[in-house]
């Protein structure tokens, strides 16, 4: 909401050396946000200037230009810029006559753009300053000519001040109004809230006789709302009033149209000005119609199918049977609360004026504007509630002006509907708004904070019984009414309290687990790039299966981005998005890692619903689970990706390139902070090389393996179709299921004193059987006494069979109460062997 200070100034008392800073500070303090300040960028010298004479030159270019003889200063004294009375102006526009009375920009002026004046040599003369425009001045968009001051009614001296005449030294102040409160879109409620911030007197523009507002009679005026949303019929109370014989073409006020520019709204003709300026006033959207363009009465109803509209914007729109419509006899002629139509708009050719002013239902409104998306200044104020009480005096308003500014003549012809308005009182126990905010405050501030407000408090026995005013809406519980308590009395005097958490609070356990996993990653110099979760299906069938097959995607229903509609299956497609945005702004060495969650439907399931739980309420059970059920399965994953170097080339040291060894590397630290230990075997994945590709797994508790993740080398066909030169190496684990596999209670290993005894042996096994598996065998085997197992060597060749390998294992035992004999070790690791043995039918290697 812009809010002019000369305006404002009406209303209440505000100081006249208050900055725009100090009246947004005084709006700040009850509760408003700083939005900005909006000046206009025009200053002096600005000055009433009379056209004494002019010539017509014709131009080369076909050009008619005017060097005019402007007196810009009483006779026998100085221009305002230091020069003579009479200005010599080259004017290219030829609406202005002799004897006119102008706006000339003296040189040393500057315009809005900035466009800064100076006496400069154009078409073989000298100019010496500049005739403006209503645009040039920034008073609006119109263009055609210069501004004659006979236009808008004005008869002011040679040489006066022009830019304290137009009200172009007014500034407003911008603040960001929450939708709760309504009220504060018009200067009635600003103006009220300053007075409530700073104690200056408000003067209530709302406040009027009914004899000066009641309505006239005789105009057919109806409701019929035949299918009410949520029971609310969609007008409530509906006042129309007539003037005649309105000059449309009469110029707005400067003032008014300096109010209305800066608060954002263009002058669009005096009669249009009038009901929106009652509209920023008041806070009550009003509506004109031509009335001889109107057929019959007016009738308020909802949409009917097949009908169409075609509103202010010349748009024709298709009616929906929720709309609520403005008609007359001849159908609809409004979009209500939000848009006029075409048919009964006013023009330069109106002469009579039918003044409407209303109260719409707010759901109604809102959601018309949004189907049709025609957000408007009327359906932005309906839709957060309107005074109920205020239409009357707003038409009286535009009535007043219409007669005023515009010449018409106030009519008895009128109609009225309306309800009888009452609130309920609300109960607000005495010690609640103490109880609620934390601050003791006593009563007599209580119910002084909400007599300032404008509620009305009743004593009750257990406090009070407080009746909100009918500007606002908002206020409907006891909750809401401390507060506004809180608010009045100011949100500095809350102290700041930090609360003590109750034990058994923090992160959980999984939370725990995630966050040491990335601060790992992290401190091994790994940088985080969190991503959106969308991407294409061709990038979830390869990434996101093990062979490329096709496997189900949940597909948005509204995406944003319609070239990727599906949840992601996999992180390496974000991953490599971010290597190539990366690598196009020249940064070849990368190191980038990435948690989050992927989402996996499982095969013949669907997902999804149209099912709406109630809003007023806290779902059941039954209701949470079906909720539940409607989602797939979304487990965090982490991902890794690396290309380039790992380190540079440096003197004396060659450059390191990132290799499948570094990827293995970066699993052992998610292992590590995840609290497990990882075992690779050879795998295959459709998007890395078959030769290349490792799966990573995890031992159970019963010596069986869990695949928690992959690790590989992209494809050279892959990498290039992401634009990723070299080679690139990838990992993704299931974070969610590795920390699962982790034991709640991690209990620290005691450390023996006593020595090691260390022992290899060498196994001969088929080739396509995994170390890992060989190496958990022996560790099985061998039982307590195995410290570590180690895979030293992988050898195929002379003295192994074909089709076999020879595996080397280093043994590392130690007891925890004595020095083991060579004998207890050999006994260990032999055991082992026959594990192995028994498992895959491995031999010692003579």
């Amino acid at each position: 909401m812009r809010v002019p200070l000369s305006w404002l100034r009406e209303y209440v008392d505000v100081p006249t050396d208050a900055s725009p800073e100090d009246v947004l500070e005084a709006l700040v303090r009850v509760g408003f946000e700083e939005e900005d300040v909006h000046r206009f960028e025009v200053t002096g010298p600005v000055v009433v200037g009379e056209v004494l004479s002019f010539e017509a030159e014709p131009q080369s270019n076909g050009k008619t230009i005017r060097w005019c003889q402007v007196q810009v200063a009483p006779e026998g004294e100085t221009a305002a810029d230091g020069g003579p009375a009479v200005h010599g102006i080259v004017c290219g526009a030829g609406n202005f006559f002799v004897g006119d009375k102008v706006v000339v920009t003296l040189p040393g002026a500057v315009l809005p753009g900035p466009f800064p004046i100076a006496a400069r040599k154009t078409y073989g003369h000298v100019s010496d300053g500049m005739i403006a425009s209503a645009k040039e001045l920034g008073l609006g968009d119109e263009h055609a000519g210069i501004l004659r001051l006979s236009e808008l009614g004005i008869d002011a001296p040679v040489g006066t001040d022009a830019i304290a005449l137009l009200g172009l030294d007014d500034v407003a102040v911008e603040i960001n109004v929450t939708p709760d409160r309504g009220y504060a879109l018009s200067m009635r409620g600003v103006a009220r809230e300053y007075s409530h911030s700073t104690g200056a007197a408000f003067r209530d523009p709302g406040l009027r006789p009914w004899g000066e507002v009641q309505p006239g009679s005789g105009f057919a005026v109806a409701v019929a709302d035949d299918a009410p949303i949520r029971g609310r019929v969609g007008a409530s109370e509906f006042v129309v009033r007539v003037v005649r014989g309105v000059d449309a073409t009469a110029p707005t006020p400067p003032w008014m149209i300096a109010r209305l520019t800066l608060a954002g709204i263009r002058s669009l003709g005096i009669l249009i000005d009038i009901t929106n300026y009652v509209m920023l006033e008041l806070g009550n959207p009003i509506h004109g119609y031509d009335l001889d363009a109107l057929s019959g009465g007016i009738t308020v109803r909802r949409a009917r199918a097949g009908e169409h509209l075609t509103t202010l914007d010349g748009k024709d729109r298709t009616l929906d049977a929720e709309d609520l419509l403005i008609t007359d006899d001849s159908g609809p002629i409004g979009l209500a609360g939000v848009m006029g139509g075409g048919p009964t708009e006013m023009s330069d050719a109106t002469r009579n004026v039918l003044v409407e002013a209303a109260i719409f239902d707010t759901v109604s409104i809102a959601r018309t504007a949004r189907r049709h998306k025609l957000p408007s200044e009327a359906s932005r104020r309906f839709e957060r509630g309107v005074d109920p009480l205020i239409p009357f005096v707003a038409a009286q308003r535009v009535v007043d002006l219409m007669v005023e500014l515009a010449g018409g003549a106030a009519d008895s012809l009128g109609g009225a509907l309306f309800t009888t308005y009452q609130r309920p009182a609300i109960a607000l126990p005495s010690m609640f708004v103490s109880g609620v905010i934390g601050v003791d405050y006593e009563p007599a501030r209580v119910r002084g904070a909400l007599e300032m407000i404008g509620c009305v408090v009743d004593d009750s026995s257990a406090g009070w019984d407080v009746t909100p005013p009918s500007w606002r809406p908002d206020l409907t519980d006891k909750w809401t009414l401390a507060e506004e308590v809180a608010r009045i009395e100011g949100y500095d005097q809350i102290p700041s309290v930090l609360p003590t958490p109750p034990s058994g609070r923090g992160l959980t356990e999984a939370q725990q687990g995630r966050r040491r996993v990335a601060n790992a990653l992290a401190a091994a110099g790994f940088v985080e790039t969190p991503s959106f979760p969308f991407t294409t299906e061709a990038l979830n069938d390869l990434h996101g299966s093990v062979s490329g097959e096709h496997l189900p995607s949940i597909k948005l229903a509204n995406p944003l981005d319609g070239q990727a509609p599906f949840l992601r299956r996999s992180l390496i497609p974000a991953l490599l998005q971010a290597a190539h945005r990366n690598l196009s702004r020249g940064l070849t060495d990368l190191a980038i890692f990435e948690t989050g969650s992927v989402f996996l439907p499982e095969p013949g399931v669907e997902y999804g619903t149209s099912f709406v739980p109630p809003l007023a309420e806290r779902p059941s059970d039954e209701v949470l689970a079906e909720l539940n059920a409607s989602i797939p399965p979304q487990p965090r994953h982490v991902a890794v990706l690396l290309t380039g170097n790992l380190a540079p080339k440096q003197p004396g040291r060659a450059a390191e390139p990132a290799d499948l060894g570094a990827a293995l590397d970066a699993v052992r630290v998610i292992a590590a902070s995840a609290g497990v230990s990882v075992d690779v075997a050879q795998g295959a994945r459709a998007a890395l090389h078959p030769g290349r590709t490792g799966v990573l797994s995890v031992g159970g508790p019963d010596q069986t393996r869990v695949e928690v993740g992959y690790v590989g080398e992209l494809l050279p066909a892959v990498a290039e179709a992401s634009d990723l030169p070299g080679r690139v190496i990838v990992a993704e684990l299931n974070l969610d299921l590795l920390l699962s596999l982790v034991s709640s209670r991690v209990v620290a290993a005691s450390l023996s004193g006593f020595p090691a005894a260390t022992q290899d042996v060498s196994l001969v096994v088929d080739a396509d059987v995994p170390a890992a598996e060989v190496r958990a065998a022996l560790e099985f085997g061998a039982g307590e006494l195995l410290e570590s197992a180690r895979l030293v060597d992988d050898y195929r060749g002379t003295g192994v069979p074909e089709g076999s390998k020879s595996l080397t294992f280093a043994l590392r035992f130690r007891a925890p109460d004595r020095t083991l004999t060579a004998a207890e070790a050999t006994d260990a690791k032999l055991a082992g062997v026959a594990v192995a043995a028994e498992r895959f039918s491995a031999t010692i290697r003579d």
